[in-house]
């Protein structure tokens, strides 16, 4: 088993596969957008702007095991980087 076979849900709670994502680089982390350790984003925003170009993909899968940060509702997961790119 690997990473593409699994699918996820977006936030618009329509299902992904994560096999659409072969052939890139990608780095999966989990975020609690609700809460002060998220100077995180900025760097990851950041790298993102750099190395999109060379084939990198950030998911961000939002998470409730961070002192039960995540958000109360999905418009909030959204907010934390300027783009939507992560």
């Amino acid at each position: 088993m690997s990473v593409y076979d699994f699918t996820a849900a977006r936030l618009n709670g329509q299902d992904e596969k994560l096999s659409d994502y072969r052939g890139r680089v990608l780095l999966i982390v989990n975020t609690a957008s609700a809460c002060g350790f998220t100077p995180q984003y900025a760097g990851l925003e950041a790298l993102y702007e750099k190395l999109h170009g060379d084939g990198l993909t950030i998911l961000g899968f939002p998470c409730n095991q961070f002192f039960r940060c995540f958000p109360r509702s999905k418009s909030m997961a959204r907010t934390p980087t300027r783009s939507t790119n992560i």
